[in-house]
């Protein structure tokens, strides 16, 4: 990839059908579904696609799928953070090979490097060349942050193109701010404030709503974009319940709940468990209400 990422871009979950195995027929309904929706970029074997429920296989099959799906249209980050380095540049390579057009890369999760760490360990990604990296900061799953200083190091590297944020702290996004640039992106990594953050400046959010409502999410971030606050406030108002719901469980659980109600797919691999059934009539009314939300975003898009 020369460009930065930016726009609306869908970690996409990854379907699975009633015997746990992957549904390859609902993942080619989803990534037609993305691309009709007007989605601008894809996540492919995220956090929200189960990563680590899945066998080195099927994150090849999903992966190639979605490149030959895309056929150049939008670009396809294969998701390549792992615990390691020398194991992340190994899958990032795996990913290259596979057809992806960039890497997301988590900041390693579990051993808790300290920010020297961190700069190491992107630089050494980024350095292999495999693929051009985006950085990914979630200290809520990763147990680590990387701060705006280091990404402000890590920012001038050829092979970085930008950082998806999920430290939703004004601040914290006001310090990434100064950072973007022709080469190098800013994103969102959160649904509920994406359009405050997109009217700050962000170049795009990667969202988990857009997996069901991707028409939406698209118009939702021209409009922040472009500037548009009255449009922008009044859709964005009408989307917070979708939002609100799909965090009442850790993400994908209620995503799935969604998806299985629209014929995406049935469940999630252990140690995740379905939707609790306290959460089930509130599932059976946003799904009801996708359609809608859909159809109004579509035509105004359209027009």
């Amino acid at each position: 990839m020369t460009v930065p990422l930016a726009g609306s871009i869908t970690a996409l979950a990854t379907p699975f059908d009633a015997a746990g195995e992957l549904d390859l027929d609902a993942w080619q309904r989803l990534l037609a579904a993305q691309l009709e929706g007007g989605t601008q970029g894809l996540v492919v074997a995220g956090s929200t696609g189960e990563a680590a429920a899945l066998y080195d296989r099927e994150y090849d099959t999903v992966l190639r799928l979605a490149v030959e799906a895309v056929s150049g249209r939008i670009p396809v980050v294969a998701g390549t953070g792992l615990s390691n380095t020398a194991k992340t540049i190994e899958q990032t390579r795996r990913a290259a090979t596979l057809g992806a057009d960039a890497a997301l890369v988590v900041t390693p999760p579990y051993v808790r490097p300290t920010q020297e760490g961190l700069y190491a360990h992107f630089s050494a990604l980024a350095d292999d060349g495999a693929l051009p990296v985006v950085l990914y900061n979630v200290p809520g799953r990763s147990g680590c942050d990387l701060v705006p200083e280091t990404v402000a190091r890590l920012a001038g590297h050829p092979r970085i193109l930008g950082i998806k944020e999920a430290n939703t702290d004004p601040a914290r996004i006001a310090a990434l701010l100064p950072l973007r640039g022709p080469t190098f992106s800013v994103l969102s990594g959160d649904d509920p404030t994406c359009r405050r953050d997109l009217l700050a400046g962000l170049d795009g959010v990667v969202s988990v709503a857009s997996n069901v409502i991707p028409r939406a999410m698209r118009r939702l971030c021209d409009l922040a974009r472009g500037g548009d606050r009255a449009q922008g406030e009044a859709l964005d108002a009408q989307l917070q319940e979708v939002f609100a719901f799909l965090g009442v469980e850790p993400n994908p659980v209620p995503l799935k709940a969604l998806l299985a109600r629209l014929g995406l797919g049935h469940g999630l691999r252990l140690p995740l468990l379905p939707l609790s059934a306290a959460h089930a009539d509130t599932a059976d009314r946003i799904a009801a209400r996708l359609r809608a939300l859909e159809q109004a975003s579509g035509e105004r898009l359209a027009a």
